[in-house]
């Protein structure tokens, strides 16, 4: 259980209802409609799911991820290397690390979309088309 949604404002039902946050005690839901009763969902379960798919698509090309952040990091130690793939590696342990909302914001705008069932599986992951440097060539 976690005290925080990590995706909150970016998850939404099978009717493409965006989900409100609640608390249940100290651990955050997810708050799906099921016509007229509130099924509360475990945003950590479905935080994880997500963190777990996202660890997938960089292990698919782990090497030039690796090395994208580097460049960024303007770093290319072994030290540093090591500490981005062990990061890689332990995604899944940042459940419940808040994500700030001006990043939750611009996922949004970005067309990033989780969409769950009412016991939170993961049903439909929707990532940014493309990404940030694709144009339309003008």
């Amino acid at each position: 259980m976690a005290r925080t949604a990590m995706f909150a404002g970016l998850v939404f039902d099978q009717e493409e209802n965006a989900l409100d946050v609640t608390w249940v005690g100290e651990n955050a839901c997810y708050v799906v409609y099921e016509d007229d009763f509130k099924r509360h969902v475990d945003a950590a379960a479905v935080d994880r799911q997500v963190l777990r798919f996202m660890r997938e698509q960089v292990e698919g090309n782990r090497d030039m991820a690796v090395s994208a952040m580097l460049e960024m990091m303007g770093r290319d130690d072994l030290f540093t290397k090591v500490a981005v793939e062990s990061t890689i590696d332990n995604m899944e342990q940042a459940v419940g690390q808040p994500i700030p909302e001006d990043a939750r914001q611009w996922l949004g705008m970005l067309g990033f979309k989780i969409v769950i069932d009412e016991q939170g599986t993961v049903l439909d992951i929707q990532m940014p088309a493309g990404g940030i440097d694709e144009g339309d060539g003008e």
